[in-house]
């Protein structure tokens, strides 16, 4: 038969892992949202590869009419 008895600093370090979880769940919503937000505004995949900061020729639109 064991006693369990919760020390007022359980009590304390209980509220204040609920209010830490609290703004992480907040935090990972809000990077989520923008990531939502800004994929969703690029509209077709080839823009979405656009953005990945290397000079790729073949998705530059010919200029002059040709074919490549």
């Amino acid at each position: 038969m064991t006693i369990k008895v919760e020390h007022e600093l359980h009590e304390r370090r209980k509220g204040r892992n609920v209010g830490l979880g609290l703004i992480l769940v907040a935090f990972i919503g809000i990077v989520f949202g923008l990531t939502v937000v800004k994929v969703t505004q690029l509209g077709e995949a080839q823009q979405f590869e656009r953005f990945d900061h290397v000079a790729r020729p073949q998705i530059i639109p010919a200029e002059d009419g040709g074919s490549n």
